[in-house]
Parts: structure tokens; C-alpha cells; sequence
């Protein structure tokens, strides 16, 4: 299978999270691993590491079409996820169900392109 170079990349803030959903490494793995199947991603490994009882977390899941990492503080009750995929995967699906999870206050997003040929000018 040939994947295109092409992607999105999605960079979510997500404020206002209760403490308690940011700081248990197994729940963070698998909704992450859920927000890939929900985006049609093919998952290869994931790596989270706790930074110790009632403290933030951090991880990866790497995927055939990129990855999706988050980073928690659950002493500001903040996350940050970055989803970068390619292919026929949709990020926007991986985000609702992180969305959903995390129930947040409040979210930023910011959408990046990427991988777009530049145009050149003649």
C-alpha cells in the first residue's frame, strides 16, 4: 500500500480537564489507540511514561500514516495532543473521540497541511 506524502496535522489544547483523566498512563493509551481505529489508522506500537502518582503523563502511538502524541499537566488540568496522519486516515475523527474522553472546558486546534507541493513561481 503507498500512502501520499500528504497529511494533516492537528495541534489541540485542551484546558479546563479534570485532573483525574490526565494522569492514569493505561486510560491515556487506550484512548489514544482508540482515537486511531476511529480514524481508520493502522496502529505499529505505542510508549507512555508516567511522570509518577497523580502526575502528568506522555506517549506516542506511532501509526503507519504518522502518530498521535499527547502531553498532560494535571496540576493546570491541560493536555496537548499533536495527530499527524496521511493516507485515507482522518485526524478529525481521532480528535473527537480524544475530545470526548477528556471532556474539556475548552479546546484550541490549529490544522497544518502538510507535505503540499510549494508553488513555484516562473
Amino acid at each position: 500500500m503507498v500512502h501520499r506524502a500528504t497529511g494533516v496535522h492537528l495541534l489541540a489544547d485542551f484546558h479546563g480537564v479534570d485532573p483525574a483523566r490526565l494522569t492514569a498512563v493505561e486510560r491515556i493509551d487506550e484512548l489514544l489507540r482508540a482515537g486511531a481505529e476511529a480514524a481508520g489508522a493502522r496502529i505499529l506500537h505505542s510508549h507512555f511514561h508516567s511522570f509518577g502518582e497523580a502526575m502528568g503523563v506522555t506517549g506516542v502511538v506511532l501509526l503507519a500514516e504518522s502518530h498521535i502524541s499527547i502531553h498532560t499537566w494535571p496540576e493546570f488540568g491541560f493536555a496537548a495532543a499533536d495527530i499527524f496522519m496521511c493516507g485515507e486516515a482522518v485526524p478529525q475523527l481521532a480528535l473527537a473521540v480524544i475530545d470526548n474522553a477528556l471532556q474539556p472546558q475548552s479546546r484550541t486546534v490549529q490544522t497544518i497541511e502538510r507535505g503540499a507541493p510549494v508553488p513555484t513561481s516562473k
